[in-house]
């Protein structure tokens, strides 16, 4: 049976028939007073909008309930706190003292950490990028530095000499674990046996001692067999390994991937239905690594979480600058945030929810962000009453990505509050001014304006 097409109309609130992503089942507009006891209202009065709002209760909720999750299947667990998700370092306060190590993949990156006060030894350096300068500090400090590539191991060897002293390194590996795109681009191909290759690169090495093995999947991976398959095949890697090196390995990394509780565009069903928890994740790692466990010195699983922890920590308070009437009918409501500050809205539907009850009509509608360019939309398609100006909306989840890829472009960036755990408001980041906008810039002396 082919079902007929029905042009979208107006619909009066209460309509079962209509329940859309930022209405209930039955019709009504979702509503958000409050974010963790504090109004909106006065969130916004305090910081103004558009405003990032996190829950620290939240995020250390996330935290302690995947680490018991995969404790629970490898007792020798160490969860990393990836920094490219969140590097605020309030945020990264949080699951530091969780007990998280710092999961970097640049210099940058690395500097933060250092900055915070986590020792070297303290932190995953991984990335496909690392200048020298920066290798050799993570070496002295004796991080834990996952080679991506020949030419890194090179470096590496050469640093090692240049020091009079081994280096232990991890080997990045990719793999197939039947999800696909493969995200080929990072480490050594472990089915065309170049990872093979690297390790007996390491073996001819007189420097280089191979510590450990290394794996990225991906990104929110909703198949959570993968993870098992990806363990069962680096477990028979890390047979080989030893076999060749005659050491045993002292860690494995499975890297990061596992997903948030977020609707990704193109899946029909909810994220409640979608996204598995985080112990079906740990299940089928655990099940393929029970050999590892049998073992006299179990090496130690490290797990790189990032999106899981912090992304349904976060929200954005947004409010309608103005309103219009599109010609093929929609209801048009121009924000005070967009795509300048919601990077991931290009993959996923965020959840839409109002300060206050609004009755009225529900109509089809489309949320454009403030800035001059035609793609800036956070939401192409959603039932809405009428909206005021001023009005807020509450987004989310939004935690993860967003305030690190955001863009200083035609708007300053706004400010980021965490509401403690006692529900006090902490300003993490205060908003943007002109000053912090061209701090780095010179102009050309005034003698020569015009020239």
């Amino acid at each position: 049976m082919t079902e007929r097409y029905s042009k979208p109309s107006m619909v009066r609130v209460g309509n079962p028939l209509y329940a859309k992503h930022g209405s209930s089942a039955q019709g009504y507009p979702l509503i958000r007073e409050s974010i963790e006891g504090v109004a909106v209202k006065d969130l916004v009065k305090a910081h103004d909008s558009p405003l990032f709002v996190f829950s620290e209760r939240v995020m250390r909720e996330k935290y302690r309930q995947a680490y018991d999750a995969v404790r629970s299947v490898y007792p020798n667990v160490r969860f990393g706190w990836s920094y490219k998700t969140n590097y605020l370092s309030a945020v990264c306060r949080v699951f530091h003292q969780e007990g998280a190590l710092a999961e970097v993949v640049s210099r940058f990156e690395y500097e933060k950490a250092r900055r915070l006060g986590v020792p070297g030894n303290q932190i995953i350096f991984n990335g496909p990028h690392k200048p020298m300068d920066a290798l050799r500090r993570a070496v002295r400090e004796g991080s834990l530095i996952n080679a991506d590539h020949f030419g890194e191991m090179e470096d590496l060897e050469a640093i090692g000499k240049e020091l009079k002293r081994p280096v232990k390194i991890g080997v990045r590996v990719n793999l197939n674990a039947g999800i696909y795109p493969i995200w080929s681009r990072f480490g050594f191909n472990l089915e065309n046996g170049q990872a093979a290759a690297a390790v007996r690169c390491i073996v001819n090495s007189k420097t280089l001692k191979l510590a450990g093995v290394h794996c990225h999947l991906g990104t929110f991976i909703l198949d959570s067999s993968a993870y098992g398959r990806a363990a069962a095949k680096l477990s028979e890697f890390i047979r080989a390994a030893e076999s060749m090196t005659g050491r045993p390995i002292e860690y494995l990394d499975l890297g990061g991937g596992i997903p948030s509780r977020s609707h990704l565009k193109g899946v029909y069903q909810p994220p409640e239905i979608a996204v598995p928890g985080v112990e079906v994740y740990a299940a089928e790692m655990g099940a393929k690594l029970k050999w590892l466990l049998s073992r006299k010195s179990a090496p130690r699983l490290y797990l790189e979480n990032g999106r899981h922890l912090v992304d349904e920590a976060g929200y954005l308070i947004t409010s309608v600058s103005a309103d219009k009437l599109l010609p093929d009918g929609r209801r048009a409501y121009v924000l005070d945030a967009g795509v300048n500050l919601l990077y991931t809205s290009t993959w996923y539907k965020f959840k839409i929810e109002l300060d206050r009850q609004t009755g009225g009509v529900m109509e089809p509608s489309i949320l454009l962000g403030p800035l001059c360019m035609n793609i800036d939309v956070v939401e192409e398609a959603v039932l809405l009453p009428r909206l005021s100006r001023g009005q807020c909306l509450v987004l989310s989840p939004v935690g993860a990505y967003n305030v690190v890829q955001w863009m200083q472009f035609i708007q300053y960036r706004p400010a980021v509050v965490m509401i403690r755990e006692s529900g006090e408001p902490f300003v993490m980041r205060r908003a943007e001014t002109l000053a912090d906008v061209t701090a780095c810039e010179s102009d050309l002396p005034d003698d020569e304006r015009g020239a």
